[in-house]
């Protein structure tokens, strides 16, 4: 008994001991910011920058990593104070619940070992979430949650108009109020159960990207096997989604997908964080007919950072692809969907924002333009539009 008690006990010391240096160090590995803080712009663009009344990106992955976002990390791309510092309003934070390993842009299968859960039992999640989709959203969501119960009221979770207006308002007087959102990526998180959109709903998700890397019962992702437009129960979820209010993300979707949801809703979309067929030819990346049925739509397109996404250099492609989507449809379609801390290397982390406004100042975009790519387009949309 007494060699039992001793094995068991180094058992969860050792157990302990991997939650607190396992994340950190995969997340290290999987996040690396090519460029690191500080960053430095001419004071032309720095002026521009400190003008933006409304900074907001539409797509993070955060939430996946364990880390106390309320404080400001020495790994990754975004927390709140970096937030902060970077005078950004409004954060997307989006919620990963499976990735298959060898995760490709090409072919990915849904029967592939998910990456996500020895990530999940490394992080001392509760055995519930071990091997549960939905448990592991509702896990996310709920720190999230926490964290802005932390803050207190510097920080808002936005799930109704009247809190982006609060947020707005309390903005006016403090700069350091911050907003968060909840989104999904990948509907597979429902694990099949209509109901299941009830409750990631009532935990505060109002974004839902369909697909992921892998096809689900939705239908076909951009990077998996069959290349399948919506099922009848991928009909049946956007519809539920369009009567909750939560917004469809057509992020790695296929594009037969892609068609049949737009022919099937007049609610707006989302594409929280893609590249641009004419910048980088990837199948990941949205044509030009796409992006103008989009906007015929009433959607709104977040650019990504990766150079997966956008190629390389990073940056001049960035804005490369924000000036493509202004000059095919209007500047008011484009936004910003970095991708941050989505296991993705990018050229500069959230506090680096002013390098997108000197991008656009170099490319000879309007001030006017700027405001609307770096978050005006961001509030207008979600102030029109959600519930």
């Amino acid at each position: 008994m007494k060699k039992l008690i001793i094995v068991l006990g180094t058992v969860v010391l050792l157990y302990f001991a991997a939650t607190l240096t396992i994340p950190p160090y995969i997340e290290s590995q999987r996040n690396p910011v090519k460029s690191p803080s500080p960053y430095s712009v001419s004071t032309e663009a720095q002026a521009v920058y400190d003008r933006l009344d409304f900074i907001a990106d539409l797509h993070c992955d955060a939430l996946l990593w364990g880390r106390d976002l309320t404080k400001r990390g020495d790994r990754g791309h975004v927390d709140f104070p970096r937030m902060r510092e970077a005078n950004v309003a409004l954060q997307m934070f989006t919620i990963v619940s499976k990735s298959p390993a060898g995760q490709n842009m090409q072919s990915n299968s849904s029967d592939a070992f998910d990456n996500i859960t020895p990530l999940t039992i490394a992080k001392g999640e509760s055995p519930a979430s071990w091997f549960s989709l939905i448990n592991r959203t509702l896990s996310q969501s709920e720190k999230l949650a926490n964290f802005i119960e932390k803050e207190k009221d510097k920080a808002i979770l936005i799930k109704s108009g009247a809190d982006l207006n609060k947020l707005i308002a309390a903005r006016k007087k403090d700069k350091a109020v911050i907003g968060a959102m909840l989104g999904i990526e990948g509907a597979h998180a429902l694990e099949g159960e209509l109901d299941n959109l009830d409750q990631v709903y009532d935990a505060g998700v109002r974004m839902i990207g369909l697909t992921h890397f892998f096809d689900n019962l939705l239908g076909g992702s951009a990077h998996g096997q069959s290349q399948a437009g919506l099922t009848d129960y991928g009909k049946s979820v956007v519809q539920k989604m369009n009567e909750l209010g939560i917004f469809v993300d057509l992020a790695h979707c296929s594009p037969a997908i892609i068609e049949d949801v737009l022919a099937m809703t007049d609610k707006p979309v989302m594409v929280s964080h893609t590249g641009v067929r004419a910048v980088l030819d990837s199948q990941r990346n949205l044509s030009d007919l796409q992006i103008q049925k989009i906007a015929g739509n009433g959607g709104i397109i977040g650019i990504a950072f990766f150079d997966e996404a956008v190629g390389v250099p990073e940056l001049p492609n960035i804005i490369a692809s924000i000036k493509h989507i202004r000059d095919l449809v209007g500047i008011e379609y484009v936004a910003l969907g970095s991708d941050y801390d989505g296991a993705v290397a990018v050229p500069f982390d959230i506090t680096g924002f002013p390098l997108l406004v000197e991008g656009m100042m170099n490319a000879g975009f309007s001030e006017s333009d700027i405001k609307a790519v770096m978050g005006e387009n961001v509030k207008r949309f979600f102030m029109q539009n959600l519930n």
